[in-house]
């Protein structure tokens, strides 16, 4: 076994000195650089000089060497495949040590930057995507939690809403406030934040609905007027031209009256 192994080796050294000199001869009868033979084959220049002197120690595998001497031969014009052949490589299957120093597909080129950059930006993507889908389940969560339930006792909406049922108090404290010399009631409204109102004037509802913030509405009364709201932290009260007061506190619902004294 170990004489044929050996005569074996003799022979792919043998042939190698023999194609090697012949593909320098060929190389330099073209006029061609080891360099651009590499640059065509993509083989290392000492690879390609390795074999033209027929340095066994500084190749790897006899399948890689062949492989080599092919593309070389077909570099320089020649019948890479037949040409090739002529080198032995050994029958049956041979424990080949790892050589992919010496493979030129494992030189980094444009095209693998490239992928990799590609491969980064959807990992980015990815990433991103999943951050913002993670963030809107989180905010769906938080709206359909009962414990986050909006602070108002009643629905908020941009529209008036004529139909809207008055909100239950927790109180039922009612602070009257009247006019002096018999003078109608003039109460005007202004809205810090969204809240329900409900306006009655001498018994008759003037209003009935949600007003968004930012709303100023006056009403007048000859007798009495009601203002009941649902959010009294929002809404500011102005009786008769005087200073505008705060309702009470946000989210409770709060009822003022204000009256007319009868002329003396």
């Amino acid at each position: 076994m170990k004489e044929n192994k050996s005569h074996l080796q003799q022979e792919q050294l043998e042939k190698l000195e023999e194609l090697g000199a012949r593909l320098r001869q060929r190389r330099n009868e073209k006029s061609i650089g080891i360099e651009e033979v590499a640059a065509k084959t993509r083989i290392q220049a000492r690879l390609l000089k390795a074999i033209e002197e027929g340095k066994w120690d500084q190749l790897p595998e006899p399948i890689y060497i062949q492989g080599f001497i092919r593309r070389f031969a077909e570099a320089l014009g020649l019948n890479g495949a037949e040409f090739a052949s002529a080198f032995p490589t050994g029958s049956g299957l041979q424990y080949m040590k790892p050589c992919w120093r010496y493979l030129p597909g494992t030189q980094l080129r444009p095209i693998h930057l490239y992928v990799l950059y590609i491969g980064l930006v959807i990992g980015a993507v990815s990433g991103l995507s999943y951050l913002v889908s993670r963030s809107a389940i989180q905010v769906i969560e938080v709206e359909n939690n009962p414990s986050h339930a909006q602070q108002f006792p009643v629905p908020e909406t941009s529209q008036l809403v004529e139909s809207q049922q008055p909100p239950e108090s927790s109180q039922s404290a009612q602070v009257t406030h009247s006019s002096l010399d018999g003078k109608p009631v003039q109460v005007g409204v202004t809205l810090k934040s969204q809240s329900w109102l409900r306006i009655v004037a001498d018994g008759k509802t003037e209003f009935e609905g949600v007003l968004p913030e930012g709303t100023q509405r006056t009403w007048v009364a000859d007798d009495k007027l009601i203002v009941r709201a649902g959010n009294a932290g929002g809404v500011l009260v102005e009786f008769n031209n005087q200073s505008a007061k705060q309702m009470g506190a946000p989210g409770a619902v709060e009822e003022l009256t204000f009256a007319a004294n009868p002329r003396s």
